[in-house]
């Protein structure tokens, strides 16, 4: 039986989909992969199925901005190569500058994976092209095992990084005893990788304390360095499916004979949200970005009917706090979609279009409904002198294969305080909502036909929003 599904007739789009967040014009998208920055363009790379909106046959997909906003689709990236280390997938990695070529390192997996991947190359093939149509795979890895007497029943998800003057790399780990682990290796030389030793493991008690023992594996683990000097690594958390995501925030030191360690501070959960995932982050000078895949929460059929599966999210500078929390609000650059003039600037009802950016600053106990039917609404709640922030979606619940992850209300904490600002970006089905700089929450909330979308403010606040219309040039 074919799982292949037609594309989205564009004459009646579909309401769920979001139209201003990175993702193919049909079918499957999970990880963002490599965003890179590459003469004077933004790329932004990405797993993806080309034929059907189910998680197979997984290529690169590619696209490119000028400002963050305004996204160009390119041909697939990378194709999985017959008889090649990658037949069965060209799973998630990395960018980087290597000599002036840019360089995709990469998962590669063959029909007998089982999880452990190799670490594959492939090369710009003009490095002169600000957009990068044209790639070229080596044909062999750059490592074909993972290292030799650690028991590695997961391997994957190299991310490539500088510190101390040299090139490193992390990769994603899982152990035959369930103990998650980020490997790390020096590969100064990018053809030439040399194993370092294990950077963290899930025995580390800042670890254990921030994600307890529920994960057996970490992927896609990410390193950014946060503006006071401290390090940050980002991890996926896996279980057998995908859990969670988290962070720890510490020092980077030299360690042993040629090694690297974090010695960690803090940690905590990345994304309160249920709907978020293997996010990738991008180092730049004075700030790391950061983007992630937002899944399906609904059947499977009404996905194969769609014809789309998956989206990236809003582009998010991700930081720390001087305590070691972590800090995060969405990318400046998302202003340019906010439409002239706001549909809200005062507390009261408003209709609400399929996409807006919306901004509540509470000086006391507020609720913010955003969608309600006859039974039931959505809201957010407020409480700046309890530091707490309550995301109820209850009355929209999540099908199919997420449902048994369930729909109840979400409570984020932040430091208590006489105001508390929240600001929310929906797109379609994605709703993303960013506490005070301190935590972020990203679920998919699907409107049915009856439900109404009105902005209902009550309570001592400040509100602004915008409709996001697709951004003007210049």
């Amino acid at each position: 039986m074919s799982l292949a599904a037609p594309a989205p007739d564009p004459a009646a789009p579909d309401p769920a989909a979001p139209r201003f967040r990175v993702r193919p014009p049909a079918h499957w998208i999970n990880d963002p992969n490599g965003p890179f920055r590459w003469r004077g363009r933004h790329h932004l790379f990405y797993q993806h199925n080309p034929a059907a909106p189910v998680h197979a046959n997984v290529h690169w997909g590619h696209a490119s901005s000028p400002d963050l906003v305004h996204w160009e689709h390119h041909p697939i990236a990378l194709t999985p190569t017959p008889g090649g280390p990658d037949e069965a997938g060209c799973w998630s990695g990395c960018v980087v500058d290597d000599a002036g070529v840019p360089t995709a390192v990469y998962t590669g997996v063959d029909h007998t994976h089982t999880g452990v991947g190799t670490i594959c190359l492939a090369r710009a093939a003009d490095p002169g092209d600000d957009r990068l149509l044209d790639w070229r795979p080596l044909p062999d890895p750059v490592v074909a095992a993972p290292p030799a007497g650690l028991d590695v029943v997961m391997f994957r998800d190299p991310f490539v990084f500088h510190h101390g003057g040299r090139r490193w790399a992390l990769v994603g780990a899982g152990h035959a005893d369930g103990t998650p682990s980020v490997l790390l290796y020096d590969c100064q030389e990018l053809t030439d990788w040399r194993f370092a030793g294990v950077l963290l493991d899930g025995t580390d008690p800042v670890a254990a304390g921030a994600f307890g023992d529920k994960a057996v594996g970490w992927e896609c683990p990410q390193l950014y360095e946060a503006s006071g000097g401290e390090h940050v690594l980002v991890l996926s958390l896996w279980d057998g499916e995908p859990c969670s995501t988290g962070y720890l925030t510490g020092r980077l030191e030299a360690y042993g004979k040629g090694g690297l360690a974090l010695t960690t501070r803090a940690g905590g959960r990345l994304d309160h949200g249920r709907d978020f995932y293997a996010p990738a982050v991008r180092q730049d000078p004075g700030r790391a970005l950061l983007w992630g895949w937002s899944w399906e929460a609904r059947d499977n059929s009404t996905v194969l009917a769609a014809g789309w599966a998956g989206t990236l999210t809003a582009p998010r500078v991700v930081d720390v706090h001087p305590d070691g929390s972590l800090r995060v609000f969405p990318a400046p650059e998302l202003e340019l979609l906010r439409a002239p003039v706001p549909f809200v600037t005062a507390p009261g009802r408003a209709p609400l279009p399929p996409s807006y950016d919306l901004t509540v600053t509470a000086r006391g106990a507020t609720t913010v409904t955003l969608l309600r039917a006859a039974d039931r609404e959505l809201t957010v709640r407020l409480d700046p002198a309890a530091g707490s922030v309550v995301l109820d979606r209850s009355g929209w619940p999540r099908t199919g294969a997420m449902a048994a992850e369930g729909s109840a209300p979400i409570t984020v904490g932040v430091p208590p305080g006489p105001a508390l600002t929240v600001r929310i970006l929906v797109d379609g089905s994605l709703l993303e909502l960013f506490a005070g700089e301190r935590a972020m929450v990203t679920e998919r909330v699907y409107r049915r036909p009856d439900d109404v979308a009105e902005l209902v403010v009550a309570g001592d606040a400040e509100v602004s929003a915008w409709e996001q219309v697709p951004p003007r040039r210049g």
